[in-house]
């Protein structure tokens, strides 16, 4: 018997392919997953959330960013209300491409004001050293002083931590003992356990050697050393390696107490469903992207359909897999652009210019793959935009 094919939609638009030829694609059938929660969830799940820009705004992208307050809330309302809690400020919100230390502090405060309104929704937010230029940091002291001065003003303004990568330490940090010295330090002094965040160098390549040295085996000795001997001041640890094995064997070494939040773009289905020893929660930029079907995926789960769960999450891969390919720092494009395509904002400009990151073949490849997924919330609407952006890159579609 052949296997059944999805049925084709009426919907075409004209795609460039790798060749450089143009080919007419015909889009399939869409699914539609529930704007809110149905059910419940058995893993905690975070959406690292994006800033929307404001177009409208007479800055220079490259020096300054300019954000659309309330477009950028309004998505993080969208977020809570499938589920998910929010990661603030992070990497996926421009956090050191784009979007600086005062405007963070900014998008943070209002973040925490909005959860708080809706009776303290899920929601962490990143705290790092960016305000202290890599070239100023002359000792590790200068590192500890950049933590505290973050952390102090997420905690002042009533947010949880995410205790960002350091370009500073990975600039400083020679050895495991200075990463101790850092790591222990900033720990001691926070009011609520913290998720720390281990950010690869493929989506940082500032941050090559972290935990100061480029073996990971050894950089993972010492990270695990540092979180499980800070334990009771740690909520989970997220890891964003790319790697699912690396991320398998860190989750069976670390205290009990300690969640893993994966941060693998690549291999998430798998990492969340688990194993006869354990699973990972989820602190993904992806599910930016993704968040309606993540949620949905995420409630079969908890429901003991791992099948279900398979189904929605699994086809969903190939697109974060597309999305995050190298350079992997440049997935913020993908993120913003499917944001674009499913009317959670009505242009595609980003902070820092970002949205002339990747070229218009990565993004026809990423309007078929969101459609194999289902991920086009409102197809019409999808194609129309997608054929906007073409024809202002050069393509009558």
């Amino acid at each position: 018997m052949n296997k059944p094919v999805l049925p084709i939609s009426s919907l075409s638009l004209r795609l460039p392919k790798a060749d450089g030829s143009i080919e007419t694609y015909r889009l399939a059938a869409s699914r539609s997953f529930p704007a809110k929660l149905e059910g419940t969830l058995n893993r905690v799940a975070f959406s690292a959330a994006h800033t929307v820009a404001n177009p409208l705004a007479d800055v220079d992208p490259w020096l300054s960013a300019a954000v659309d307050w309330d477009k950028t809330i309004a998505f993080r309302e969208h977020v809570w209300d499938l589920g998910l809690g929010v990661a603030e400020a992070m990497d996926t919100a421009q956090r050191g491409m784009g979007l600086d230390w005062p405007t963070s502090l900014e998008l943070i405060t209002r973040s925490v004001r909005a959860a708080k309104a809706r009776g303290n929704a899920l929601m962490f937010s990143g705290a790092g050293t960016d305000h202290l230029a890599v070239e100023d940091a002359k000792s590790l002291d200068d590192v500890i002083r950049a933590y505290e001065e973050q952390i102090a003003a997420v905690e002042k303004v009533g947010g949880r931590i995410i205790l960002m990568a350091s370009r500073a330490l990975a600039k400083l940090g020679r050895n495991p003992e200075d990463y101790a010295k850092v790591y222990d330090r900033v720990l001691s002094q926070v009011r609520e356990p913290v998720i720390i965040h281990w950010l690869g160098d493929m989506f940082d390549p500032a941050l090559n050697g972290y935990w100061g040295t480029a073996d990971l085996d050894k950089a993972m000795d010492t990270a695990v050393a540092i979180i499980n001997g800070n334990a009771a001041k740690v909520d989970g640890v997220k890891v964003s390696l790319l790697d699912k094995q690396r991320e398998i064997d860190m989750r069976r070494r670390l205290d009990k107490r300690v969640k893993m939040y994966t941060g693998d773009d690549f291999n998430y289905a798998e990492l969340i469903a688990g194993d006869g020893q354990g699973f990972s929660h989820a602190l993904l930029g992806i599910f930016d992207a993704i968040a309606p079907a993540a949620s949905y995926a995420l409630s079969r789960l908890a429901a003991g359909d791992e099948a279900g769960f398979h189904d929605v999450l699994g086809p969903t891969v190939p697109l974060s897999r597309h999305i995050f390919k190298a350079p992997t720092r440049f997935y913020k494009t993908g993120v913003v652009f499917m944001a674009y395509l499913n009317g959670h904002q009505d242009h595609f400009t980003m902070v820092g210019g970002q949205e002339s990151a990747r070229s218009t073949l990565h993004l026809a490849e990423l309007f078929r793959l969101a459609d194999k997924a289902g991920l086009l919330a409102n197809p019409e609407l999808a194609t129309q935009r997608m054929k906007a952006v073409l024809t202002l890159r050069g393509i009558e579609a």
